[in-house]
């Protein structure tokens, strides 16, 4: 299938409300907008659902089981990707920590580990686990940072240009900066169009293209390495599937996976990719 220039799409919250959003297209940025965006104070109301993995360690169904068991392979191919960038350990930022997994995990392979958490019943999972979780990055204070990772969370951020520079002014020199979004110029994004799960609005503000990931941030972070999520492309049309047709599985879901990761191998362009910063090069 052949890619379109993006035109503004109507997306239906599936997950929690059932609203109407519209992704307008910013043609300077190059990334899909979740037009209008709720307020900063009515956005915890679209995350208040059992069905959102990332807020718990639920493992009960079909979608929650391919989640845990896809991450626990994920964590260790996360952990590995830092500590090659790094030459070793230093101290790591997690922003979207959820319940605490990758931290854990980091922790036991000799990270100085932070993170960040905004959603309550995460945070208590977390510390269950003996990873302790600010409410904010504002109360991260003046310390620096080796590594910073978001793991498909800045898509969630509200004010986008604030936290770019935040993150920027966390990093040490020759600090890494960690990434991952999902990636709607991906094969399994045009062929689901509005059923595409990632779109997940309105709980993701922000769709990025590779090339908007590239004006993100100011001359000083200098994009060293892009990496595919190769499994995103399953559970995503797995998900989607399910929205376009009802049905809770679908083996045409997982050819579709198939079918987006073997067309980006020629394209770059996979479902969800990490893209890789360093400060200062």
């Amino acid at each position: 299938m052949k890619a379109t220039k993006p035109v503004d799409i109507k997306v239906k919250d599936f997950l929690v409300s059932g609203e109407f959003f519209t992704l307008k297209y910013d043609s300077e940025k190059e990334m899909l907008i979740t037009t209008p965006q709720p307020s900063v104070a009515s956005l915890p109301s679209y995350y208040e659902s059992e069905d959102y993995i990332s807020h718990t360690d639920k493992k009960k169904g079909l979608f929650a089981f391919l989640y845990q068991t896809v991450k626990s392979y994920s964590l260790k191919n996360k952990v590995n990707l830092i500590s090659t960038l790094n030459n070793g350990t230093g101290n790591l930022l997690d922003i979207g920590a959820g319940t605490g997994d990758f931290l854990t995990v980091a922790k036991q392979n000799n990270w100085n580990v932070s993170g960040i958490e905004v959603n309550e019943q995460a945070r208590n999972l977390a510390q269950k686990k003996g990873i302790h979780l600010l409410a904010d990055i504002e109360d991260s204070g003046s310390k620096k940072y080796d590594v910073i990772t978001l793991w498909h969370v800045l898509e969630h951020i509200p004010d986008l240009e604030k936290m770019c520079a935040k993150l920027e002014s966390l990093l040490t020199d020759n600090g890494h900066l960690i990434i991952a979004v999902p990636n709607y110029k991906s094969f399994d994004a045009i062929y689901y169009k509005e059923h595409w799960a990632a779109f997940d609005v309105p709980r993701h503000l922000w769709h990025f293209s590779q090339n908007s990931m590239k004006k993100l941030f100011s001359p000083a972070l200098q994009l060293i390495k892009t990496k595919p999520m190769f499994f995103d492309s399953y559970y995503v049309s797995l998900l989607s599937e399910k929205y376009k047709t009802g049905k809770s599985f679908s083996m045409k879901s997982f050819w579709i996976g198939f079918k987006s990761n073997s067309k980006a191998k020629r394209s770059s362009e996979y479902s969800s990719l990490i893209y890789c910063f360093k400060k200062g090069v």
